[in-house]
């Protein structure tokens, strides 16, 4: 990542033109729930027993149609941005070694993207994996047809083939980009997208995009898709739906190295042990070990056990990652943005992670939190943010003289990453636990969104409830009991105010994720379209259904949604 004035457009990628073509669905659908209570199942509850309903199958704006067409000339069409992005297998420098993974280019993250609000976005996407790949744009409400769901939303971009993105982008914002094919997201295939907003209200001096990730991917031969198989009892029943919604494919893993990683930066890892819950879990099984034939490695078990943290509500997650990163880099090798003292910075916070949250401080000073998603809220100063995967925050920072870390402690894993803010002097190796890690703590229930963008009070005409359910030991994650289904449509209609109340059953934390859509948190709340859920608690978004087309919900722990924490909500024609 590169320090830029906050009017400075960069450019994207390497890859060749090209087009791709769209592919819609038209599966069976659940009842027509308009004006209806439902149940647990997501079911039509209103009808009293030995009623009989004769409820015809409704029928499903397609991702192409008319209806889309036309919300997209609504948003208008913008001075035209070209991008090109490659998507190929390479070698990457984390810091503390290098390995082998797949990545936009050869960097991690991904070239950013940087457009104004308004502008029309048009980048080819070229595929050079040997998996067939898709690209996702998180968070931003655009057509459905460009909302990169292989099987869903469009067919898959296959190996050696291109795919032409084009749409309107109407809202400024934190964004990113990723795969929505397997676990593809797991490795190094994400980027920051930044929308700026042509009528800035805010004042500062520079920008600083901090990407958070944890990292496994050619690690002592390890690969999200063998992960996700440990993960589902060794049976490879991960859902990989970046072959259709469909089956597993086995993903030839990269050989890795045995070598054990190095251990974080000592004093912040050494402190974390003072994190909420007890923190440390360990991984299940042994290092990898060599194995008959030259250049095969047995990889390690990833499977995680006792990582706990009371501010996720017990259970951290699921994995063991030898890496956590910031900006691509290690903390024994961070990257170091400089700055002046009294220079006032936007530091924009993306988690690209796939099974971890983060908990985040800049050492030696508070943070004005101004946006969570992408939308405005009332700003509020803290110490620390808890950071979902997924999720985004941006906050202000007035600079103070030093050198400092910009501290990302997976949240009851008991390790950590960081970034340095530097404005002169000579850098520092090791860094005292900033305690602001351990003093006032924001988390997004405690914001409220800024008055331009709350949504007006209004009723909702629908409800859905959806449960979250399944548990750890048999990895059977769903939503209201049934496994990720295309064919299962959760009905609105174009219009509607739309209440989701989601119940979480489960012992573990899941940020859920809307497609296309921004929902309001409960009173006031903030604008989000990824917000954490505790487990064992339950929470009632709205929003209004203003972008036709069918669009996913799930559990951006790309575990939990790869192994069936996932499902669709359709627009009724």
């Amino acid at each position: 990542m590169h320090a830029h004035s906050r009017r400075a457009v960069l450019g994207a990628g390497i890859a060749a033109a090209g087009s791709g073509l769209l592919s819609a669905c038209s599966p069976s659908v659940p009842p027509d729930t308009m004006g209806t209570d439902m149940d647990d199942n997501g079911m039509d509850t209103s009808a009293k027993d030995g009623d009989a309903i004769a409820a015809p199958q409704p029928e499903y704006v397609s991702p192409d149609g008319p209806e889309v067409r036309a919300a997209e000339r609504v948003r208008g069409q913008g001075p035209v941005r070209r991008f090109q992005l490659l998507a190929t297998a390479t070698t990457l420098d984390l810091g503390a070694r290098t390995v082998k993974s797949w990545a936009y280019g050869d960097m991690l993250p991904g070239q950013e993207i940087r457009v104004t609000a308004g502008d029309t976005l048009a980048l080819t996407l070229a595929n050079n994996l040997p998996q067939p790949t898709s690209l996702h744009w998180h968070g931003i409400r655009l057509r459905n047809d460009m909302d990169g769901v292989p099987g869903l939303t469009q067919g898959p971009v296959g190996t050696g083939a291109t795919y032409d993105y084009r749409f309107t982008l109407p809202h400024p914002g934190t964004y990113w980009i990723h795969p929505h094919a397997g676990v593809q997201m797991d490795r190094g295939l994400y980027a920051p997208l930044i929308v700026e907003d042509p009528k800035e209200p805010l004042s500062y001096d520079k920008e600083w995009v901090i990407v958070l990730d944890d990292w496994l991917d050619g690690v002592g031969g390890s690969t999200p898709d063998l992960v996700l198989e440990e993960l589902n009892g060794g049976t490879g029943a991960g859902m990989n739906h970046g072959m259709g919604h469909g089956g597993t494919r086995r993903i030839p893993a990269p050989v890795g190295s045995a070598v054990p990683p190095a251990p974080a930066n000592a004093a912040l890892a050494t402190a974390t042990a003072k994190a909420a819950g007890k923190g440390k879990g360990t991984a299940k099984g042994g290092k990898g070990k060599g194995a008959k034939g030259k250049g095969k490695v047995h990889p390690p078990s990833r499977r995680l056990t006792g990582a706990r943290s009371a501010l996720l509500g017990g259970l951290a997650g699921d994995i063991a990652y030898p890496y956590y990163l910031t900006n691509g880099r290690t903390p024994q090798s961070p990257q170091v943005f400089r700055a002046k003292t009294g220079d006032r910075i936007r530091i924009r916070i993306i988690n690209a992670g796939g099974d971890t949250a983060f908990r985040v401080a800049l050492g030696g000073h508070q943070m004005t939190v101004t946006h969570t998603d992408g939308y405005p809220v009332v700003p509020v100063t803290t110490d620390a943010l808890l950071v979902g995967m997924g999720e985004r925050y941006d906050v202000l920072v007035e600079v103070k003289d030093g050198v400092f870390p910009f501290a990302a402690l997976a949240e009851g894993k008991g390790r950590s990453t960081m970034a340095v803010l530097r404005t002169g002097g000579k850098g520092a190796r090791n860094f005292p636990r900033p305690k602001e890690l351990d003093g006032q703590l924001l988390t997004a229930a405690r914001l409220k969104a800024a008055e331009q963008v709350r949504l007006s009070p209004r009723e909702p005409d629908r409800t859905i409830r959806m449960r979250f359910t399944g548990s750890p030991r048999h990895y059977d994650w769903s939503i209201n009991g049934k496994p990720y289904d295309p064919a299962q449509r959760y009905p609105v209609r174009e219009g509607e105010r739309v209440r989701m109340t989601f119940i979480n059953n489960t012992p573990m934390w899941h940020p859920f994720h809307l497609h296309g859509h921004t929902f309001a948190l409960p009173d006031g709340g903030a604008r989000k379209d990824t917000a954490i859920l505790l487990p064992h608690t339950k929470v009632s978004v709205d929003f209004d259904a203003d972008n036709p087309g069918l669009w996913m919900i799930h559990c951006h722990n790309v575990y939990h949604s790869e192994s069936g924490m996932m499902t669709v909500l359709g627009y009724q024609r």
